[in-house]
């Protein structure tokens, strides 16, 4: 389970990285706290509306790679309020097929988190407790798998343009390899190959997708680090790269 994370990779740097079509203009900043119901930057491919369906435009590809802002705790697009995203930041890979908090999303909108790293808390066998990140080995942004929901506030005027909330969930699945040792749960890493299968809206969510990516995350679980970090990561208000550094 993470319930923090971090990034510090500029926009820029994801568009090259990650062949983004279009950046919202409201990206969030760097952050080393990340946490629940706070704006993050998510990465969705989205049917183009101005694309032929007759001849191939490279100017209007069908489907548009997207980087947005979202907020983290998805809000299912029937939920009556925002209210119910608040622990709706985490889903279990193996259940959104079965769950209506994510059946939906499942099946046409999954999303990507990049992250530098996440912190997770691990319980020591004495009972105490210690934070710890989790980072890639070689420094790159860690891009972890996620569904994205659509809401409208029922009541916000029609010519509203903020009546929209765009919210995301990151997906969890059993911990694999090292990290087993500091939590039972991790974040389901995407390997790079099954992105584009992961992001396209005209895959459907299957079974077969969901547990092809939740395999090659318990394999991805072998090439991260982690070390112990400052416990002032549990104060949201902490924001600084001093939560990052070993203690």
């Amino acid at each position: 389970m993470a319930g923090r994370f971090v990034l510090t990779t500029a926009p820029e740097e994801l568009v090259e990285m990650l062949d983004v079509d279009r950046t919202a203009a409201d990206l969030p900043g760097a952050s080393y706290n990340i946490a629940p119901s706070d704006r993050v930057t998510v990465v969705i491919d989205a049917v183009n509306k101005d694309a032929s369906t007759d001849d191939y435009d490279p100017e209007n590809p069908a489907v548009l790679r997207r980087l947005e802002s979202a907020s983290w705790g998805l809000v299912p697009g029937g939920a009556p309020d925002v209210g119910v995203g608040a622990t709706m930041f985490n889903a279990p890979i193996d259940e959104v097929l079965t769950d209506p908090a994510f059946s939906r999303a499942v099946v046409s909108r999954r999303a990507a988190i990049p992250a530098t790293g996440y912190f997770v808390w691990h319980k020591g066998a004495d009972g105490s407790s210690s934070a710890q990140f989790v980072h890639s080995r070689d420094g790159e942004p860690l891009l972890l798998a996620a569904l994205y929901e659509w809401w409208k506030d029922p009541a916000a005027a029609a010519d509203d343009p903020s009546r929209w909330l765009l919210s995301t969930t990151m997906l969890t699945r059993a911990s694999a390899g090292p990290l087993a040792i500091i939590h039972e749960r991790m974040p389901v890493f995407l390997e790079p190959g099954l992105l584009e299968d992961w992001l396209d809206p005209t895959t459907p969510g299957s079974p077969e997708l969901l547990e092809a990516v939740s395999e090659a995350a318990h394999e991805l679980a072998d090439e991260v680090e982690f070390y112990e970090v400052s416990k002032d990561v549990a104060q949201r208000g902490n924001n600084s790269e001093a939560l990052i550094q070993p203690v």
